[in-house]
């Protein structure tokens, strides 16, 4: 079976379930069909049809996502570019602002992508101590609807209506 979207009580996207747990939230009356998928889902007594989109009964209060400290996700926020020198590249590292044996933390204040040579050239050393600068500070990038929901977009075409559009609120 295949994936449904989730949507919370306010049409926001949730997230993406199964087929088969999206029937079951359904059956149990915490969630209404939005849209059907083409597949029926059936059994000895009844058949379903596999719904595609869902929205649950009532409001679901969650923390506002973050997006995951990894190599990959500095890179889409540096836009695969050297922070030092400006390059754009797909062979890139990441470097800590402050080194991680001077105490410098593994958080996203403190990474930037680097090119090869940029990273070798700064060494254990702070950018003062390296004479070089970033031209802004490395910050956390927000956890926008289209961050989490945007790899969806065209997939499906009955989720399109609740994802297109996605706001970079």
């Amino acid at each position: 079976m295949g994936a449904v979207l989730v949507l919370n009580q306010n049409y926001e996207p949730l997230n993406v379930c199964a087929a088969r747990r999206a029937i079951v939230l359904v059956d149990l009356g915490k969630a209404e069909v939005l849209e059907v998928d083409g597949l029926v889902f059936r059994s000895p007594s009844r058949e379903i049809r596999v719904p595609a989109v869902i929205r649950l009964q009532r409001l679901v209060k969650r923390p506002r996502p973050r997006v995951r400290l990894s190599r990959r996700e500095v890179f889409v926020r540096d836009q695969f570019t050297c922070q030092y020198c400006g390059l754009s590249t797909k062979d890139l590292t990441v470097d800590h602002v402050i080194p991680r044996h001077r105490g410098g933390p593994h958080t996203w204040s403190n990474v930037v992508s680097a090119c090869h040579s940029c990273n070798h050239r700064k060494g254990g050393r702070s950018t003062e101590e390296a004479q070089m600068w970033l031209p802004k500070g490395p910050v956390e990038p927000r956890a926008t609807p289209r961050y989490l929901f945007g790899q969806y977009v065209g997939i499906n075409s009955t989720w399109d209506k609740f994802l297109l559009p996605l706001g970079d609120d």
